[in-house]
Protein backbone atom coordinates (compact mmCIF):
# COMPACT_ATOMS: atom_id res chain seq x y z
CA UNK A 1 0.00 0.00 0.00
CA UNK A 2 1.34 3.42 -0.67
CA UNK A 3 2.79 4.98 2.52
CA UNK A 4 2.05 8.46 3.73
CA UNK A 5 3.58 11.20 5.67
CA UNK A 6 1.22 12.80 8.06
CA UNK A 7 1.89 16.28 9.07
CA UNK A 8 -0.37 19.20 9.89
CA UNK A 9 -2.78 20.28 7.24
CA UNK A 10 -1.59 23.93 7.30
CA UNK A 11 2.28 22.45 6.50
CA UNK A 12 1.36 20.62 4.05
CA UNK A 13 -0.74 22.69 1.81
CA UNK A 14 2.62 25.01 2.23
CA UNK A 15 4.80 22.47 1.04
CA UNK A 16 2.46 21.77 -1.84
CA UNK A 17 2.71 25.54 -2.35
CA UNK A 18 6.65 25.55 -2.06
CA UNK A 19 6.20 28.12 0.95
CA UNK A 20 8.26 25.12 3.26
CA UNK A 21 10.83 22.91 2.23
CA UNK A 22 11.35 21.22 5.14
CA UNK A 23 9.66 19.06 8.02
CA UNK A 24 11.34 18.60 11.89
CA UNK A 25 10.74 15.46 13.58
CA UNK A 26 11.93 13.86 16.62
CA UNK A 27 9.08 10.85 17.04
CA UNK A 28 5.89 10.92 18.53
CA UNK A 29 4.08 8.50 21.41
CA UNK A 30 2.90 6.37 18.72
CA UNK A 31 6.12 5.68 17.03
CA UNK A 32 8.27 2.66 17.93
CA UNK A 33 10.42 3.73 20.99
CA UNK A 34 9.01 7.08 20.49
CA UNK A 35 11.88 7.92 17.86
CA UNK A 36 11.41 9.13 14.42
CA UNK A 37 12.59 7.03 11.41
CA UNK A 38 13.33 8.41 8.19
CA UNK A 39 11.51 4.87 6.95
CA UNK A 40 11.10 6.00 3.51
CA UNK A 41 12.72 8.15 1.05
CA UNK A 42 9.36 9.05 -1.37
CA UNK A 43 5.89 9.18 0.06
CA UNK A 44 2.47 11.02 -0.50
CA UNK A 45 1.83 14.07 2.61
CA UNK A 46 -1.39 13.10 4.60
CA UNK A 47 -3.09 16.33 6.20
CA UNK A 48 -4.59 15.95 9.61
CA UNK A 49 -6.07 18.35 12.24
CA UNK A 50 -4.32 16.19 15.25
CA UNK A 51 -2.98 19.13 17.39
CA UNK A 52 -2.71 21.62 14.91
CA UNK A 53 -2.26 24.61 16.51
CA UNK A 54 -2.86 28.47 15.17
CA UNK A 55 -0.70 30.25 17.51
CA UNK A 56 2.70 27.87 16.66
CA UNK A 57 1.95 28.72 13.00
CA UNK A 58 4.24 32.08 11.96
CA UNK A 59 1.51 35.15 12.36
CA UNK A 60 2.13 35.90 8.63
CA UNK A 61 0.90 32.70 7.10
CA UNK A 62 -2.23 32.23 9.61
CA UNK A 63 -4.39 33.09 7.03
CA UNK A 64 -3.34 30.11 5.60
CA UNK A 65 -5.34 28.32 7.95
CA UNK A 66 -8.23 29.62 6.72
CA UNK A 67 -7.77 28.08 3.47
CA UNK A 68 -6.41 24.40 5.04
CA UNK A 69 -9.51 23.53 5.81
CA UNK A 70 -10.48 22.26 2.17
CA UNK A 71 -7.36 19.03 2.76
CA UNK A 72 -10.62 18.06 4.92
CA UNK A 73 -14.11 16.46 3.76
CA UNK A 74 -16.62 16.90 6.87
CA UNK A 75 -20.10 14.73 6.83
CA UNK A 76 -21.96 17.98 8.01
CA UNK A 77 -20.26 20.57 5.98
CA UNK A 78 -16.93 22.40 6.50
CA UNK A 79 -16.26 23.58 10.30
CA UNK A 80 -17.00 26.83 11.28
CA UNK A 81 -14.65 29.98 10.90
CA UNK A 82 -14.30 29.88 14.84
CA UNK A 83 -12.70 26.42 15.05
CA UNK A 84 -9.24 28.21 13.82
CA UNK A 85 -9.15 29.65 17.40
CA UNK A 86 -9.47 26.07 19.17
CA UNK A 87 -5.51 25.48 19.76
CA UNK A 88 -4.83 21.57 19.44
CA UNK A 89 -6.80 20.56 16.84
CA UNK A 90 -10.80 19.78 16.33
CA UNK A 91 -13.05 17.48 15.11
CA UNK A 92 -10.92 14.93 12.38
CA UNK A 93 -12.82 15.29 9.00
CA UNK A 94 -14.44 12.15 7.58
CA UNK A 95 -12.05 12.50 4.52
CA UNK A 96 -9.17 13.83 3.84
CA UNK A 97 -7.68 15.21 0.24
CA UNK A 98 -3.85 13.97 -0.82
CA UNK A 99 -2.74 16.42 -3.43
CA UNK A 100 0.99 15.84 -3.36
CA UNK A 101 3.67 14.17 -2.58
CA UNK A 102 7.18 14.07 -1.99
CA UNK A 103 10.79 12.90 -1.99
CA UNK A 104 13.62 13.31 0.70
CA UNK A 105 16.11 15.46 -0.95
CA UNK A 106 18.48 15.76 2.52
CA UNK A 107 18.61 15.09 5.84
CA UNK A 108 20.63 15.79 8.49
CA UNK A 109 20.34 15.85 12.55
CA UNK A 110 20.75 19.28 14.76
CA UNK A 111 21.33 19.70 18.15
CA UNK A 112 22.03 23.62 17.64
CA UNK A 113 18.94 26.08 18.49
CA UNK A 114 20.36 28.45 16.37
CA UNK A 115 19.90 26.31 13.33
CA UNK A 116 16.82 25.38 14.02
CA UNK A 117 16.33 29.22 13.94
CA UNK A 118 18.62 29.91 11.21
CA UNK A 119 15.85 27.52 9.18
CA UNK A 120 13.26 29.72 9.86
CA UNK A 121 13.07 30.66 6.18
CA UNK A 122 12.22 27.22 5.14
CA UNK A 123 9.04 26.50 7.64
CA UNK A 124 6.21 28.38 8.30
CA UNK A 125 5.82 27.54 12.23
CA UNK A 126 6.78 29.69 15.10
CA UNK A 127 10.69 29.82 15.91
CA UNK A 128 9.36 28.78 19.14
CA UNK A 129 7.65 25.74 18.46
CA UNK A 130 10.79 24.75 15.91
CA UNK A 131 12.95 24.99 19.36
CA UNK A 132 10.07 23.56 21.53
CA UNK A 133 10.29 20.36 19.25
CA UNK A 134 14.18 20.60 19.62
CA UNK A 135 13.70 20.91 23.22
CA UNK A 136 11.85 17.78 23.64
CA UNK A 137 14.00 14.58 24.73
CA UNK A 138 16.84 16.89 24.79
CA UNK A 139 19.10 13.57 24.81
CA UNK A 140 17.83 13.01 21.15
CA UNK A 141 18.82 15.34 18.05
CA UNK A 142 15.82 16.89 15.88
CA UNK A 143 16.09 15.31 12.31
CA UNK A 144 15.67 18.29 9.57
CA UNK A 145 14.35 16.66 6.53
CA UNK A 146 14.39 18.53 3.36
CA UNK A 147 11.73 17.50 0.81
CA UNK A 148 11.49 18.35 -2.63
CA UNK A 149 7.27 17.79 -2.95
CA UNK A 150 4.88 17.29 -6.24
CA UNK A 151 1.82 18.21 -6.96
CA UNK A 152 -1.05 15.27 -7.82
CA UNK A 153 -2.70 16.38 -11.29
CA UNK A 154 -5.60 15.77 -9.58
CA UNK A 155 -5.88 15.41 -5.76
CA UNK A 156 -7.45 12.20 -4.35
CA UNK A 157 -9.95 11.57 -1.67
CA UNK A 158 -8.35 9.67 1.24
CA UNK A 159 -11.12 7.90 4.48
CA UNK A 160 -9.60 8.86 7.45
CA UNK A 161 -9.26 5.72 9.49
CA UNK A 162 -9.45 5.25 13.42
CA UNK A 163 -5.84 3.85 13.24
CA UNK A 164 -4.74 7.08 11.88
CA UNK A 165 -5.07 8.85 14.91
CA UNK A 166 -2.06 9.93 17.13
CA UNK A 167 1.26 11.13 16.79
CA UNK A 168 3.02 9.04 14.50
CA UNK A 169 4.17 10.10 11.27
CA UNK A 170 3.57 6.99 9.09
CA UNK A 171 0.87 5.86 7.53
CA UNK A 172 -0.71 3.42 4.96
CA UNK A 173 -3.07 4.26 2.76
CA UNK A 174 -5.85 1.78 1.63
CA UNK A 175 -6.03 3.16 -1.94
CA UNK A 176 -4.01 3.30 -5.68
CA UNK A 177 -2.22 7.03 -5.67
CA UNK A 178 -0.33 7.95 -8.17
CA UNK A 179 3.36 9.62 -8.34
CA UNK A 180 2.94 11.94 -10.60
CA UNK A 181 2.70 15.35 -11.02
CA UNK A 182 5.64 18.21 -11.38
CA UNK A 183 7.63 20.11 -8.93
CA UNK A 184 6.29 23.04 -7.04
CA UNK A 185 9.59 24.82 -7.28
CA UNK A 186 11.76 24.85 -10.64
CA UNK A 187 15.09 23.14 -10.67
CA UNK A 188 17.02 26.06 -10.23
CA UNK A 189 14.80 27.92 -7.13
CA UNK A 190 14.74 24.18 -5.74
CA UNK A 191 18.70 24.16 -6.08
CA UNK A 192 19.60 27.79 -4.45
CA UNK A 193 17.51 26.93 -1.52
CA UNK A 194 18.86 23.47 -0.96
CA UNK A 195 22.42 25.19 -1.24
CA UNK A 196 21.33 27.78 1.63
CA UNK A 197 19.65 24.95 4.00
CA UNK A 198 23.03 22.95 3.24
CA UNK A 199 24.94 25.84 4.22
CA UNK A 200 23.50 26.32 7.34
CA UNK A 201 22.95 22.89 8.87
CA UNK A 202 26.82 21.93 7.67
CA UNK A 203 28.29 24.82 9.78
CA UNK A 204 27.19 27.74 8.24
CA UNK A 205 25.61 28.87 11.89
CA UNK A 206 28.35 29.76 14.85
CA UNK A 207 28.45 27.03 17.86
CA UNK A 208 27.39 27.60 20.51
CA UNK A 209 29.73 28.16 24.00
Amino acid sequence: MPIAFKEWAVTVRALAEGEQLLTLRKGGIREPDRHFDLAHERFFLYPTFDHQRNDLVRASHRPELRRALEEGVWADGEPPAEVLNQDGGFMQPDRVRIRAWAEVAGHWTVTDPRTVDALSPFYVWTSDYAEKRLAWKRRHPLHVVLLRTYRIPRPVTVKVKEDFAGCRSWLEIPRDLPFEGTPVLSDDEFGRAQEEIEGIVNGGVPALV
